[in-house]
């Protein structure tokens, strides 16, 4: 009895469908290729980004943005920069924002900082853990009168998070979107960022700055390496097809 499936092995591909085979895998290929490269791109994005960050954090404190300057700033150029701020607290229009830090889960305490020339920042002052979320726990942070505040500057965190969104009504927030807490604590001519407050610790203990997280992930050269490696073995693949069909049409 004929081996029909033994046969059909041994017999060389059309022509039509060699041809097509053999696209199919250029393409992937060429696909497989592109992807490499965009992740070596990547890699060298996140590479500045990552010395562009450590510049501005470990460089001296200067003016944040003023008023004036507030359309011009970007997260490229603004974000992570080192600020000292001076004003006043509006400790009465505090805001808390649900965190989850290396200390445990609290909150954010977000004040508003008057300054001179009337306008405000967002400060915010550190991590509180539950049982400080009333500033009555808390009455030595209150602090009056003028102040320096130092920091790294932050954008704006819209909306909410990725399964959360904030409830302005509710008063429930769970991202420092400092647009929306403006409106809702009726603060006027206020700056489009934040400043996160440094570890100079506050009176009392609480809040507890310092706790900026400055991790960025950099997986682009092991997705390169992945990519490129696919990329070898669908060559690989090809020339065994190839090099098979050859060898078919000799025996033939």
């Amino acid at each position: 009895m004929t081996d029909i499936s033994s046969d059909q092995q041994d017999r060389p591909r059309s022509p039509v469908t060699l041809a097509i085979l053999g696209l199919v895998l250029l393409a992937l290929i060429a696909a497989l290729l592109a992807l490499g490269t965009w992740q070596v791109y990547r890699l060298s994005w996140k590479l500045d980004l990552i010395a562009r960050v450590d510049a501005r954090v470990h460089a001296e404190p200067v003016a944040p943005p003023a008023q004036a300057d507030w359309s011009k700033i970007n997260a490229a150029d603004d974000e992570y920069r080192r600020v000292t701020a001076s004003g006043t607290f509006e400790h009465d229009k505090e805001t808390l924002v649900t965190a989850s830090t290396a200390l445990g889960s609290g909150y954010w305490v977000l004040t508003p900082l008057r300054l001179a020339d009337r306008s405000a920042i967002t400060i915010n002052r550190g991590f509180v853990p539950t049982d400080h979320r009333d500033p009555a726990s808390r009455p030595e942070s209150e602090i009056s009168g003028s102040v320096d505040v130092t920091g790294l500057m932050r954008m704006t965190e819209p909306k909410g998070m990725l399964l959360r969104s904030n409830d302005p009504a509710g008063d429930r927030w769970y991202s420092r979107d400092v647009a929306a807490i403006a409106e809702k604590r009726g603060i006027a001519d206020v700056a489009p960022f934040f400043i996160d407050a440094d570890a100079t610790p506050n009176a009392g203990g609480f809040p507890l700055g310092g706790l900026t997280v400055l991790d960025f992930p950099n997986n682009h050269l092991v997705y390169a390496i992945s990519w490129y490696v696919l990329a070898i073995m669908v060559a690989g693949l090809l020339v065994y097809i190839v090099r098979n069909e050859i060898r078919l049409r000799h025996r033939a």
